[in-house]
C-alpha cells in the first residue's frame, strides 16, 4: 500500500557542492531540479536507481549518526571498493539475516546503509 518516494537527509549552509562530490561524483546519482518555489532554500535533489534522496540546509547542522536510509544495491562490493578508493571509512556489519550490509558516512557525516540480499 506504501512505497517510498524519497529520504531527507540534513546538510549545513553552502554544503551543496560538497554534496554534488560525494552523492553526484562518488555514488554516481543524477542531481534533479528541485521546484522553483523550494529551491530559494537551497539545498540538492539526488536520484538513480529508484532511489531519491533530498538534502536540506539545516542550522545548526547536527549529521544524522542513528537515523539512516538503508539502500539496497545490487553489487555491494563493487561498491565498497568506489568508496574506499575515494577514502571513505567503510564499516561492515554482519548482524542483519539475509543481507551483506555496511555502514558509510557522507561527505558531512550522516550514517548511510547499504545492503544486499545475500543469495
Amino acid at each position: 500500500m506504501f512505497s517510498l518516494h524519497h529520504v531527507q537527509l540534513a546538510i549545513p549552509t553552502r554544503g551543496e557542492d560538497r554534496a554534488r562530490g560525494f552523492y553526484g561524483e562518488v555514488l554516481g546519482l543524477e542531481e534533479i531540479p528541485k521546484p522553483p518555489a523550494l529551491a530559494t532554500r537551497g539545498g540538492a535533489w539526488f536520484r538513480g536507481g529508484g532511489l531519491e534522496i533530498h538534502l536540506g540546509i539545516e542550522e545548526p547542522f547536527v549529521p544524522a549518526r542513528k537515523a539512516h536510509p538503508g539502500i539496497l544495491t545490487h553489487d555491494l562490493d563493487a561498491l565498497r571498493t568506489r568508496l574506499v578508493a575515494a577514502g571513505l571509512e567503510v564499516r561492515r556489519d554482519d548482524l542483519f539475516p539475509g543481507f551483506q550490509r555496511f555502514y558509510v558516512d557522507d561527505c558531512f557525516g550522516n550514517r548511510l546503509e547499504f545492503l544486499q540480499p545475500v543469495p
